[in-house]
């Protein structure tokens, strides 16, 4: 017997857990619909999961939710030990490079958090952004660039949550034109770009995705700001964007080795 072999019943309550992950909530037939099994297997899955106290039925809805307990699963390395540990030298050799600020953004609920920025060490940031800052989704080149590249359930149930907001900058989650055409657009180019007003200058963004081998393929994103009246947008992506995307794949590239190192039991060399 081939020992090695995957166990089916551990996989699909993997799979199950990321369906739930992606949700607010989620009924037997919507994680049978995403997984591909039969309704009654997928009922067993989510019943064990619950009797091992990673899931809950909530009574007031009938719908399965992750307990706290899933989070700690994530504890020896969640995005700020990784950001720490295998972004942070690359992104700080980036903003050496660039001068402009840069950073690294994950997503944390609905909105992006800022992991790591060069801001403090850049001679040319207007605002100093550090770690720990919230990001919209809609109205940032981040936030853009993370929805155009995400999955298709993860996109979906983030639109979904934003478009039940009232606040102004959630508008266009439910113009089910535009947001698609520019998503797209973001897609086909491999980057967003996005810009606002800072202390009565023009500050320019661009940002590209960070690719990772995780289960539920979420991206970080890297940005970098810049003022429009010293750099046009044009320079800047001619001058940054091949920068941004060759420390987008140093970032991807380790994040990958370190992967591969950890299940065949090697020791994890810094980065």
């Amino acid at each position: 017997m081939d020992s090695t072999r995957p166990i089916r019943a551990l996989t699909r309550g993997l799979e199950a857990l990321t369906v739930l992950n992606l949700r607010d909530g989620a009924t037997v037939s919507d994680v049978a619909h995403e997984i591909g099994l039969p309704r009654t297997t997928v009922y067993r899955i989510l019943e064990t999961l619950c009797d091992s106290g990673f899931v809950f039925r909530d009574a007031a809805d009938e719908r399965y939710r992750l307990t706290i307990l899933v989070r700690g699963l994530s504890a020896g390395f969640d995005d700020e030990a990784w950001v720490r540990q295998i972004a942070k030298p690359h992104l700080f050799e980036l903003g050496e490079s660039i001068v402009w600020p840069v950073y690294i953004a994950t997503l944390s609920a609905s909105t992006l958090t800022v992991r790591e920025a060069t801001d403090h060490h850049s001679p040319l940031a207007i605002e100093r952004y550090s770690a720990g800052l919230q990001l919209p989704l809609l109205t940032t080149s981040t936030g853009r660039a993370y929805l155009a590249c995400c999955t298709d359930a993860q996109r979906d149930a983030l639109l979904e949550t934003l478009s039940r907001s009232k606040e102004d900058e959630n508008r266009l989650a439910r113009d089910r034109v535009e947001l698609p055409r520019l998503l797209a657009e973001v897609r086909g180019l491999g980057y967003a770009t996005a810009a606002r007003t800072r202390r009565l200058v023009e500050e320019l963004s661009i940002s590209v995705p960070v690719p990772l081998p995780l289960p539920s393929n979420s991206p970080a994103v890297l940005t970098v700001r810049f003022v429009a009246s010293a750099v046009p947008l044009k320079t800047g992506l001619e001058r940054f964007l091949p920068k941004l995307r060759h420390c987008a794949a140093k970032i991807s590239a380790t994040f990958s080795q370190k992967l591969t190192d950890a299940r065949n039991g090697m020791p994890r060399t810094a980065a």
